[in-house]
């Protein structure tokens, strides 16, 4: 497993292990589950959701990555 330095305010810190001791888990499980929720995924994990929900959708290979491409640019207002 790999390791992390990251820098936060005091404040933050306290305040996620604050959130951590609430909620009876680590710092580590707590930033694994908000990275999760944020969408964060491995290439191995992205690539089957995406062939799960091409072939829910039907669509051909081009035709999701080209879905893709339009989505993504519209998400960050290009």
């Amino acid at each position: 497993m790999a390791r992390l330095t990251i820098t936060l305010s005091d404040e933050r810190h306290r305040a996620l292990k604050e959130a951590a001791a609430r909620r009876g888990t680590t710092i580590a499980r707590l930033i694994e589950e908000s990275l999760e929720l944020s969408g964060i995924k491995s290439m191995d994990e992205a690539a089957v959701l995406v062939a799960q929900v091409r072939e829910k959708a039907g669509l051909s290979e081009r035709e999701a990555m080209d879905l893709a491409v339009r989505e993504t640019r519209a998400a960050r207002g290009r």
